[in-house]
């Protein structure tokens, strides 16, 4: 594996189809599945040991649901890009996934050949969703508190800054640490405090804030 390769975590508790995703995923040498999860708990674990780039998490799971899995990485300061894949297109999934600080909401009846692209633009900084739940969003994402604008900027470090300026360019940690010159680490540990005195739960609400400041 090379510095270029997206590392994923997959936590489902369907073994058929981690495994059917495992295989769609090896078709693309630029992504690298180093890890699976049949539950929410064993998920969370892996999720802070392996820091993966990516994990895709199931909603329907037995015992934790895939919500209070992914609200709890969230709390536990897990950084990585998280995207749900799912048989719900409930509205109030799609809300609350987003809310908690899902990267993106697929369903499982996509085409294969289409959940794989839509998991290299994930692992590239976009956000993903199904085309059909596309309006969704548009409710699911928080809009910013302009009254607030000043006193967060000035919570923010200058590096911080630099950091939110890049994410909302829709850069990987990969990326920005090329970019700035530091570590992948280093960029990680400033994404989850810049994250954590904005309020925000997940890069992509980061990014949009970032970008309504800029207009």
């Amino acid at each position: 594996m090379n510095n270029d390769t997206a590392t994923i975590l997959l936590i489902d508790d369907h073994p058929l189809l981690r495994k059917g995703l495992i295989q769609l995923i090896a078709l693309e040498d630029s992504l690298d599945v180093i890890g699976e999860a049949d539950s929410g708990i064993i998920g969370i674990e892996l999720a802070k040991e392996l820091d993966p780039d990516l994990i895709i998490l199931d909603l329907n799971m037995h015992g934790l649901d895939g919500l209070e899995t992914l609200r709890i990485m969230r709390a536990e300061g897990v950084t990585s890009r998280i995207i749900m894949l799912t048989v719900s297109d409930n509205d109030e999934d799609v809300i609350q996934a987003i809310s908690f600080g899902a990267d993106g909401y697929l369903l499982k009846d996509m085409d294969p050949v289409l959940i794989l692209e839509k998991i290299k633009q994930a692992v590239n900084g976009e956000m993903v969703i199904s085309d059909k739940l596309a309006a969704i969003l548009a409710k699911a994402i928080r809009k910013p508190d302009a009254s607030q604008k000043a006193l967060l900027l000035k919570s923010l470090t200058t590096r911080e800054f630099e950091i939110l300026k890049q994410i909302a360019k829709g850069l990987t940690n990969k990326l920005i640490a090329r970019e700035l010159d530091i570590t992948d680490g280093t960029v990680k540990v400033h994404v989850k405090h810049l994250l954590k005195k904005l309020g925000m739960r997940s890069r992509v609400e980061a990014a949009v804030w970032m970008l309504h400041q800029q207009k």
